[in-house]
Order: structure tokens, then sequence, then C-alpha cells
């Protein structure tokens, strides 16, 4: 990950894996309230490793609030069960919701914790992007990403009940 002035820039796999297990141990550490979660599919996020459910359990003790939104959740339930089993635990914290309204590309790619610090993918194919700190990329962040949710349907339910 390389540094300028004002936010942190990652450029590869390895960088955009590091910066997401950074920014859930942050939340995590300083007891930030909400999480917002936006991808295609999050085949890339490492959402089912070890290591971020042992510390999204850690954030999500008190008070908080998971939004996560994509267009489809299948690569979620195949990629992702160490994740999706959380998810089942902590459904009283998580809404999930399907972005129905925009083109693939147009998706954002991003994790934020609004007032805190954001993550954005630039470049999916790379996994290039920036890690934001200020407060007005933040600000436009979670205008961003709250636009989406308005938009977005109810999805993916922690349980599924059969007849």
């Amino acid at each position: 990950m390389t540094t300028d002035a004002r936010n942190d820039h990652f450029d590869s796999r390895s960088g955009f894996r590091e910066a997401l297990l950074d920014a859930f141990a942050q939340a995590a550490q300083q007891g930030w309230s909400e999480i917002w979660l936006c991808d295609l599919d999050f085949a890339d996020w490492p959402l089912g490793e070890r290591t971020v459910v042992e510390t999204l359990t850690q954030w999500a003790y008190a008070h908080r609030r998971l939004r996560v939104l994509a267009c489809h959740y299948d690569d979620v339930v195949r990629r992702h069960a160490r994740w999706v089993a959380w998810r089942r635990d902590w459904a009283h914290i998580v809404e999930c919701r399907a972005i129905e309204h925009l083109s693939p590309e147009t998706v954002p790619r991003a994790w934020l914790a609004p007032r805190h610090r954001g993550l954005r993918v630039l470049d999916p194919v790379r996994l290039r992007g920036v890690v934001e700190k200020t407060s007005a990329d933040l600000i436009r962040l979670h205008e961003n990403l709250d636009e989406v949710w308005q938009r977005s349907v109810s999805a993916f339910p922690s349980t599924t009940l059969g007849l």
C-alpha cells in the first residue's frame, strides 16, 4: 500500500485484502457503529476468512449495524461459508439488500464506516483503489452508497423457511 498526504492506495489483490483486514480491525478496536459493504458479488473479498469473521464478532457486540449491498449473493454462499454462518447468528444487526437498478459496471465496490474510513475499488480487474480518510471523501462515498441503498430491495434472508 502506498501513502499520500490524504489517502492510502492499494494496487493489488493482496493490498486490497490487507486494506480490508485493517479496516475491519480498526472498526472493531475503535467501536465504529456502522459498516457498509457494497460489491457485485463479493467474490474478491476475504469475507469467509477466519480473521474477518472473528473481527466482525468482536465488532458486533455493542449496538452495531452492518449494511450489505450486492447484485446477487450466489458467490457469497459459495465462497464465504464462515461469513454466512456468522450472519445467521448476527441477523439482528445485518441487513442485506440487492441492487437491481444499476448495471454491473456502475455498482460501487466499497467498504465504509461513515465518518471514519472508506475503501473504494477503482479498478476491479487489478483490485486497485483507495483508502479514504478525509471528511469530504467519506461524505461523498456515504451519499453514493446511501443512494444505492434507497433504491435497493431486501435480499439474502438469514434463514429460509421451508414447507
